[in-house]
């Protein structure tokens, strides 16, 4: 694998634009490019600064359609897959909590850089038949935002600061998860709380006719 990603990188990188997003097609749908797509985006910006927003638009997009890889997957044969190893009951109630904020739940983890394990999401997202529009959506936000921060602290601080970010967040992974976590709570929480609202807003009128 590690061979294939170094050949890879030899054929793709040196065709610009288009070979950053045939990278970031394979990395998301193939075998990961070494050392992350994150610092193969922030090679590109470095050499040319000025095209920072296009190099992040095309890492994104071909990222949300080699995640489709992943997704077409989990769609063909996950839930089999899981019904092996957790019963029908506890499948139901994943795929109920997962359909209520679907957008985030892949948007989210596609924000995280490695070694994040998003493809688990990726496939679970396939498993409870995500719609592939959405799903391609969900995962271009969330990489373009993720790459945007990374170009943009790159052109103000210079490539040492992504180096220094992955390795803080290796070392403090577990917190950095668990923070991540109480911010998810949080959007949905804040979700149901506004559709709640909106609901409340609907009936009242009618009570009063």
């Amino acid at each position: 694998m590690h061979k294939a990603s170094a050949w890879t990188m030899a054929v793709l990188k040196p065709l610009g634009f288009w070979g950053l997003g045939g990278l970031s097609f394979v990395d998301a749908g193939l075998f990961p490019i070494p050392p992350t797509m994150d610092l193969v985006v922030i090679g590109y910006v470095t050499t040319y600064p000025s095209r920072l927003v296009l190099y992040c638009l095309v890492a994104a997009l071909g990222s949300a359609l080699g995640c489709l890889i992943p997704f077409y997957i989990g769609r063909a044969g996950g839930e089999l897959f899981l019904l092996k190893r957790i019963n029908r009951e506890r499948f139901e109630q994943i795929r109920d909590q997962f359909e209520k904020q679907e957008f985030l739940a892949i948007a989210i983890p596609a924000m995280i850089p490695p070694p994040f394990p998003l493809k688990v999401f990726e496939f679970a997202a396939g498993v409870f038949e995500m719609k592939p529009l959405l799903f391609a959506a969900a995962i271009f936000t969330g990489k373009f935002i993720r790459f945007l921060i990374f170009a943009i602290l790159t052109v103000v601080y210079g490539p040492a600061i992504l180096h220094q970010f992955t390795h803080q967040l290796h070392a403090h992974f577990s917190l950095v998860l668990g923070g991540l976590g109480l911010v998810v709570v949080g959007l949905v929480w804040w979700v149901v709380r506004r559709t709640m609202d909106r609901r409340g807003m609907r009936v009242e009128p009618e009570n009063e006719t």
